[in-house]
């Protein structure tokens, strides 16, 4: 056995032994295509927006919100201050909404062109956002999303996410396509296709042996974090990975 199949059987045992439990079964998506990435980009929220990307990213003093073209070229920017650590983010109508990790406080950006429009509190965390039956919909490290109502920003809904009866933990970024939910789980190379309203996981997307791939080229890669769905397919990528890419899901 090489080296590189040790590495994508370690991969893989890393995702089986952190959800040892599971029932939902495991599907290896096809790699379609693929486009660059800013390797300086600690991704946290990704989706598209037309035929561009918006992505925000973390890390304080370096979060901050980006429109994109598929070919990186950076059409628009905005930085959070330096005390916020950024994390998702989604559009609604004419406003995009950007958690902070630790801060409690989400901000409110124009769409089109990024210009800071205001700010609201959130009860816990900031992870992953979307929006959902008229409300954002949030992560926060727990097995519980959070539903945020816009105007008010009060909580008016919990969906308990499980496998078989029992919570899948560190839900992260997310995507919605119709009524199911890409998520993904933080420090995993899983993605959660959960159903909604129940909650319930009803397979994983396994990237262990692409995560491994990429990690044998570059070790300085952090954990698979970004899910974008561009009306057809699913696009995923990393935090400070060099690559974006779209998957046959």
């Amino acid at each position: 056995m090489n080296f590189f199949t040790r590495l994508c059987s370690f991969a893989s045992v890393l995702v089986l032994s952190s959800l040892a439990f599971a029932e939902a079964p495991r599907v290896v998506p096809e790699i379609l295509d693929s486009i660059p990435h800013e390797k300086t980009h600690f991704t946290q929220g990704l989706f598209f927006d037309g035929k561009e990307l918006v992505e925000t990213t973390g890390q304080y003093g370096q979060s901050g919100l980006y429109r994109r073209t598929l070919d990186g070229k950076i059409l628009d920017s905005a930085k959070l201050s330096e005390r916020y650590f950024g994390e998702g983010s989604i559009a609604v109508g004419d406003d995009i909404f950007y958690l902070t990790w630790k801060s409690k406080k989400a901000f409110i950006y124009s769409r089109k062109p990024f210009t800071l429009k205001g700010e609201f509190r959130i009860p816990t965390e900031g992870w992953g956002l979307t929006y959902w039956k008229n409300a954002l919909l949030m992560s926060n490290g727990s097995s519980e999303l959070l539903q945020i109502a816009l105007g008010g920003f009060n909580v008016v809904g919990v969906v308990p996410v499980t496998d078989g009866g029992r919570p899948i933990k560190l839900l992260n970024e997310l995507e919605i396509v119709g009524d199911t939910l890409y998520a993904n789980i933080w420090q995993t190379a899983a993605i959660a296709v959960i159903s909604l309203p129940s909650g319930k996981v009803i397979r994983y997307l396994d990237l262990s042996r692409k995560v491994a791939e990429i990690k044998r080229w570059h070790p300085d890669v952090d954990v698979l974090n970004g899910i974008a769905y561009d009306g057809k397919n699913l696009w995923i990528t990393g935090k400070n990975w060099p690559q974006i890419y779209k998957i046959n899901f």
